[in-house]
């Protein structure tokens, strides 16, 4: 029953003018440049889509997410752009809405009006392997009650149409608009989640399988099994952590199938609320901890938690000591969108804010030198 569980990631960036620091709607000029099978178009021309290579270790999922935001940062710089791979760009608004020019997104704009006017939002999506598809929605359910660390972990979005939120991920609540956004809910088999698909497209609410956005599924495309609920973080370390991480919540899941332990499942509005208190704290208030009646859990102890939890899974994967160390670092250096807040907190200016998601998404390694210079600046605002 073994997955392959190897590892894939695809990352929204958004392009940002160096000049004005606004988003830039020049996705298809960089686009030209760029090859198509690792860069794609996304809803907003002010996003592009990276799609790394499938590889087997953390290691080489970190190099991939280099290598491809290296490649688009060398294309955007002759049009005088940067990237920012965070939930939302600090001064986007709704002036900045250009759509991609298809009659996909073209249908979408004219059914979901606001939705896609509003949709200036950029997510990571990790994909691990399970070629099984009966087992990948099975795994799905199972991990359900460990998401919202995940998306506390990814938090990068406070700021939406130039001013502070109150959320660590305001896109998490933009996303879940979307009316096939969430939880599938029970499901037996993948011959159920297909016929779920079936039936919202034949209701007319979505118009194809490459809607169904829910916050973990079997991938569309490919035998994995993808991860949705992630604001696009800035480090890249924050990233491979987040793989690290959901791998071994798979492996973990598959385990306990092995061993034929009874699937647990929360109560949908159990799962809401969890979801909701990790978009709105972050890493900075308390999160919900997994077990049935939830109750407030400081984020950093349910982050060493999940970590000790999956310790057994991690130490088979060979991840446990680099995923364990990328926690403890996550923690030290705070949040992105925390990282955000400290940085308007100096001048009370958003360009600020956009200057250092964008230093922070193109540091050209792990994110190190430029965690410690966002922890100097935390403690001098402080």
């Amino acid at each position: 029953m073994s997955a392959a569980l190897t590892l894939g990631a695809e990352e929204e960036l958004h392009l940002v003018d160096l000049e004005r620091w606004q988003l830039a709607a020049r996705a298809p000029q960089v686009l030209a440049a760029l090859p198509g099978d690792h860069y794609s178009a996304e809803l907003q021309r002010t996003t592009v889509e990276t799609n790394a290579a499938v590889v087997a270790t953390l290691d080489g999922l970190r190099q991939e997410l280099l290598r491809l935001r290296r490649g688009l940062v060398a294309v955007a710089a002759r049009e005088g752009l940067g990237i920012a791979a965070v939930g939302t760009a600090p001064r986007s608004g709704s002036r900045d809405v250009e759509l991609t020019a298809t009659g996909r997104y073209g249908r979408m704009q004219e059914q979901y009006r606001l939705l896609v006017d509003e949709q200036l939002i950029c997510g990571l999506q990790i994909h691990v392997g399970v070629a099984d598809r009966d087992l990948a929605v099975e795994i799905a359910q199972r991990i359900a009650r460990r998401l919202p660390v995940l998306l506390a972990l990814s938090a990068s979005s406070p700021y939406w149409n130039g001013f502070d939120t109150g959320y660590a991920s305001i896109r998490t609540m933009i996303w879940q608009r979307w009316p096939s956004a969430g939880s599938t809910g029970p499901l037996p088999d993948a011959a159920a989640y297909d016929e779920l698909l079936r039936d919202l497209i034949a209701s007319g609410v979505i118009a194809d399988t490459k809607m169904a956005y829910f916050d973990v599924r079997p991938s569309e495309h490919a035998p994995t099994l993808e991860l949705r609920v992630c604001d696009a973080c800035p480090l890249v370390d924050d990233a491979v952590l987040i793989a690290g991480l959901f791998r071994a919540m798979v492996r973990d899941a598959e385990r306990s199938i092995e061993r034929g332990e009874r699937r647990d499942l929360r109560l949908l509005p159990l799962h809401r609320a969890a979801m909701w208190q990790a978009a709105r704290a972050g890493l900075r208030g308390p999160l919900l901890d997994d077990t049935d009646h939830p109750r407030p859990l400081a984020a950093e102890d349910a982050v060493r938690r999940l970590v000790a939890d999956l310790r057994d899974a991690l130490e088979e994967l060979g991840d446990w000591s680099e995923v364990r160390a990328l926690a403890e670092a996550a923690l030290a250096r705070g949040g992105s969108a925390d990282r955000q807040r400290a940085a308007f907190a100096r001048r009370g200016d958003l360009a600020d804010v956009m200057r250092a998601v964008v230093a922070e998404t193109q540091a050209p390694g792990p994110g190190s030198a430029v965690a410690a210079e966002a922890d100097a600046h935390r403690d001098r605002v402080r």
